[in-house]
């Protein structure tokens, strides 16, 4: 019995000690810095440009507790007549962001789009069981019903906008008819890709910009929120 307890007692001290590592206590938990939204626009891509995806992650964020902070949705620009394109790395900030349940999914903007070879190899910690809304929810993936795992970007893997003439942006995010719009997997699956790419934030064009468009190919229109301060 007394074995029996004494290897009984290690499994616990190991069980609890990995949960640490994983979960910090409330004392050490760094604030939330990263989230995917847990509900769209409704309109599909048509997010009110990047200032409204802006507005909608800081709601999100102050109904969530952490308004104090500044938050940017991680989305890209197009160029146009009249205004230069804009890069979602370039928005974000410097990082670290941690997620809600305190995991830190990138140290920096290198991290987390692999600049370099060895942080390429590395990876960054965007997957399936980090990419949490803002409640600390998981988001849908293949295997769910339904699948929601489509996330909004309008970049190239690098973080950086398209500079062909093709619409990555359903115009700017602006557009809820004509156009499309290029998202990333949050479960890092290749379902429904090309190539088996299986990128966090650059895997596939959608249909269309309708809500009904972005849902026929596995999204709700949900998008990445980085604080940037």
């Amino acid at each position: 019995m007394k074995k029996t307890s004494f290897v009984a007692g290690l499994l616990i001290l190991s069980a609890n000690t990995a949960f640490a590592q994983q979960a910090p206590s409330d004392a050490s938990k760094p604030p939330l810095g990263f989230f995917v939204t847990s509900v769209g626009s409704g309109k599909g891509a048509d997010l009110g440009g990047l200032a409204g995806a802006d507005a909608h992650c800081q709601k999100l964020a102050t109904d969530a507790g952490a308004g104090n902070r500044t938050w940017r949705a991680y989305l890209s620009t197009q160029a146009t007549a009249d205004q230069p394109a804009i890069n979602a790395r370039d928005r974000i900030g410097n990082g670290p962001w941690a997620n809600a349940n305190g995991a830190i999914v990138a140290n920096d903007v290198a991290h987390l789009h692999g600049d370099t070879v060895e942080l390429g190899q590395l990876g960054n910690n965007v997957h399936r069981t980090t990419n949490l809304t803002e409640k600390g929810a998981q988001i849908n993936g293949v295997g769910a019903t339904p699948n929601q795992h489509d996330l909004i970007t309008g970049s190239k893997p690098d973080g950086r906008a398209y500079t062909d003439a093709a619409d990555h942006t359903c115009k700017n995010y602006t557009s809820s008819g004509e156009g499309s719009v290029r998202v990333g997997h949050s479960d890092r699956t290749n379902r429904g890709a090309t190539g088996g790419n299986v990128s966090w934030n650059s895997t596939h064009d959608s249909k269309g910009c309708s809500q009904e468009n972005l849902v026929s190919t596995g999204g709700a229109g949900y998008f990445y929120c980085f604080a940037a301060d």
